[in-house]
């Protein structure tokens, strides 16, 4: 039993997850267009929105590039490059730390808003206050794995393994599993609950992040703005 279930989160969660994340998210902006969006509330605290939206973004998208690189770059790339799977652990504790801890800081300011005044609150749904938590949780397990992963630091084995289970779930391989039995627990609770967050994301507000404006870097012209007496401003 105890290894089907592990099969089961380690082998198939993450396509499951993964399916419902692109498939909800385009059916969500295809069907309910006017609820694409981020629910903002910044006319309300707006200093501590803003210093913890900026450490927050700041320090998750610079996780989840550590994330994307570290799990999915063969070890035979960087150890070309000289960088041998201790090392590269050893970067990764401490990158992971500080990005962590800024992203910590951040989403504690957000949480800590949302939940504890009261006007927000309010105006706040469950799913509002719900994926703030999960995040929490989600930043708070990884943080916890940073003192295993220094532990053996050494041989990086640990990543190694992390590593080959990434790899193979996004090549379709059906040994990926087998990367991940023998891990610590809390590497477990933490992959479990991302891919969780993936499959959650096209019911959340998380949706936003999908128009994310870059496009306004490369616009050309003016914007046109009209006064109410019909005049014409540029």
């Amino acid at each position: 039993m105890a290894d089907w279930f592990h099969i089961l989160v380690f082998g198939y969660y993450p396509y499951f997850a993964a399916t419902v994340f692109l498939a909800g998210s385009l059916i969500r902006f295809d069907r309910e267009q006017y609820t694409w969006r981020s629910g903002s509330s910044q006319l309300l605290r707006r200093r501590q929105l803003m210093m913890g939206s900026v450490l927050f973004h700041v320090g998750i998208l610079l996780l989840f590039l550590g994330h994307f690189v570290g799990l999915l770059t063969p070890k035979e790339v960087y150890h070309v490059f000289g960088l041998s799977s201790g090392t590269k652990q050893v970067l990764a504790v401490v990158a992971g730390g500080i990005f962590g801890l800024v992203c910590f800081v951040g989403l504690t300011m957000l949480l800590h808003r949302r939940l504890f005044d009261p006007r927000i609150r309010r105006t706040s749904s469950a799913m509002d206050i719900a994926i703030l938590v999960l995040l929490w949780v989600q930043l708070v397990l990884g943080m916890a794995t940073l003192p295993f992963s220094w532990s053996h630091r050494e041989g990086g084995e640990i990543m190694v393994s992390l590593s080959l289970w990434a790899q193979k779930i996004v090549s379709f391989q059906a040994d990926a599993a087998l990367y991940a039995v023998d891990v610590h627990w809390v590497y477990k609770t933490h992959i479990f609950l991302g891919l969780t967050i993936f499959l959650i994301f096209p019911f959340s507000r998380l949706v936003h992040i999908w128009s994310a404006p870059v496009w306004y870097l490369g616009r050309r012209g003016y914007q046109v703005v009209r006064s109410r007496d019909g005049g014409r401003a540029t």
